[in-house]
């Protein structure tokens, strides 16, 4: 091919006159127009068809009487590789239950933790643990509860060991699952947060023991240190009065101890059983006086004997409502979710059962109120992929944390170590004053904290390994879903009683609205049709 050679020889030095004669030629240039005859810097409109719509009527075609010029676009390869389409994900496949819309690469996005641990791709998960953080009204509950009931289809089963808000009660009953409540003042369930639980698989005799009794022995623990909180911790004394104390519960009850039965033993100490010293009645005086409120206090006829339900492995939903509990105090609070978590991992701690499971904890810091209860927590955590649970961790915030432990304390320390080796976040809307939180406790790049502050209900920030995405959940709910996940219903409550409008106020047996009124505030039809409605002028 022959080259094209240009010599471009430069002006010499020119006047000012010049140079101004130059200047308006181009400037001449600028203006002229086109050959359409329009100018440059106007909208490009068609040139004229015959015809007053184009000649569009004529050959079938779309005729944009607005199209507007869109000037070339020049860059280099190394740019041009930052414009959408080259960077749009592809979003984690098709494995599990539909979640929601990525909003980045506008496609389906679809979330199973545990086809994530297993993928081999540079997609996986290390976890299956999800930690979600949401301020109210963010859409958290209405996102969680969306992924657990669409994963029944997939035959993952739903456990809520501790519904403190009963929202979970009309999802297990609207998808055929088991509702046990407690509390409540037609109910006489009680759960024994010491049961043994089902036999491992797997392991042998001395390994199974071991774990039953640490589960137990922690149990009682973080009960009792959750109680005294503020006060001294339990001393090494007063352990080994505890440990003995349920010792000769399992022994004298053929390995079915009660928290009655551990009470007991703290009261009236036998003296011919094994391993009781004298100083056991007196070093198990704290633990004694704690556990007399499950026995004959507030928290009577719930944990002190043996269990009088038992927990259906068949059931797609499990939740245990405390709904009626929460209400007495946040120490009842705190005491019921420590209880109904031991006893639900009792039931659900079995390999052979070959089920994997969602464990969602709301209000998931009242699980790590003492450091007992965290170094528990932590084990569960690590344990969850042994047996098949995906822990579902929901806070509102993050410092949420701060509940645990006073500051710079070895509790609210590990509480905050937990939350972040949770490899899966779901963060929805947060705060203003939540972004240096996000950004150091997280450890969130800074622009993404900023977006965390102004995303919309049912949208979140999803971290999945290392990768993240921004996922839109409702986006793909549907009419039954919103309906059956409202979390809202007392708010809406109160306003249909807001004494500000009593022209909307009926009678209980009238609907709540006219719909003569509503034809009145909002008419529909012709203008005349307004006038004649309302009285007024067009």
């Amino acid at each position: 091919m022959a080259k094209e050679v240009f010599n471009v020889t430069p002006p010499g030095r020119l006047s000012r006159a010049k140079r101004a004669e130059l200047r308006r030629q181009v400037d001449q240039l600028r203006r002229s127009t086109d050959d359409t005859g329009t100018a440059d810097g106007d909208s490009r409109f068609p040139a004229p068809a015959a015809g007053p719509l184009g000649p569009g009527v004529s050959t079938g075609e779309y005729w944009n009487w607005l199209q507007v010029a869109q000037p070339p676009h020049q860059a280099t390869s190394h740019n041009l590789a930052g414009i959408y389409p080259f960077v749009a994900d592809d979003g984690l496949g098709h494995e599990g239950p539909l979640l929601g819309v990525d909003l980045n690469a506008d496609v389906l996005w679809h979330f199973s933790p545990w086809d994530l641990y297993m993928n081999t791709t540079a997609k996986a998960a290390l976890s299956t643990n999800i930690l979600v953080i949401g301020a109210y009204r963010s859409g958290k509950s209405g996102t969680i509860k969306q992924l657990c009931t669409r994963s029944l289809a997939f035959g993952h089963q739903v456990v809520v060991p501790s519904d403190s808000k009963g929202e979970w009660v009309v999802v297990a009953e609207a998808v055929g699952g088991q509702v046990i409540a407690l509390g409540g003042e037609n109910t006489t369930a009680r759960l024994n947060p010491l049961d043994r639980g089902p036999r491992l698989t797997g392991v042998s005799d001395d390994v199974d023991e071991i774990m039953v009794q640490g589960r137990r022995r922690a149990t009682l623990t973080s009960v009792i240190e959750a109680t005294i909180q503020g006060q001294a911790k339990l001393s090494p004394m007063e352990h080994t009065a505890i440990n003995w104390a349920l010792e000769h519960a399992i022994r004298i009850t053929d390995d079915r101890p009660t928290i009655t039965h551990v009470w007991q033993a703290l009261v009236s100490p036998d003296s011919d059983a094994p391993g009781y010293r004298p100083e056991m009645e007196s070093n198990g005086e704290r633990a004694r006086h704690v556990l007399e409120r499950f026995v004959a206090g507030d928290l009577q006829g719930l944990f002190e004997g043996e269990s009088t339900v038992a927990f259906d492995p068949d059931a797609p939903m499990v939740v245990v409502d405390t709904s009626a509990l929460f209400d007495r105090s946040e120490l009842a609070a705190q005491l019921t979710q420590i209880c109904t978590s031991s006893w639900i991992q009792a039931v659900i701690s079995d390999r052979s059962a070959k089920r994997t499971r969602y464990l969602v904890r709301e209000e998931g810091w009242r699980d790590m109120a003492t450091e007992q209860a965290l170094r528990t927590y932590q084990q569960w955590l690590k344990l969850s992929r042994h047996y098949g649970v995906s822990n579902i961790v929901i806070l509102h915030k993050m410092s949420d944390f701060d509940a645990v432990g006073e500051e710079g304390s070895k509790e609210r320390t590990l509480a905050y170590s937990i939350a972040g080796d949770m490899e899966n976040k779901f963060i929805f809307r947060q705060n203003t004053q939540e972004e240096s939180n996000l950004i150091s406790r997280l450890k969130l790049s800074p622009a993404h904290a900023r977006l965390a502050m102004t995303l919309q209900s049912g949208v979140f920030l999803a971290y999945v390994g290392r990768f993240s995405y921004i996922v839109d959940a409702f986006a793909t709910s549907t009419q039954w879903e919103q309906g059956l996940f409202k979390t809202d219903d007392a708010v809406e409550a109160g306003s249909a009683d807001d004494q500000r409008f009593p022209q909307f106020v009926s009678e209980p047996d009238e609907p709540v609205f006219d719909e003569s009124m509503l034809d009145r505030l909002w008419p529909t039809g012709e203008p005349t049709q307004f006038a004649e409605q309302t009285g007024h002028p067009e």
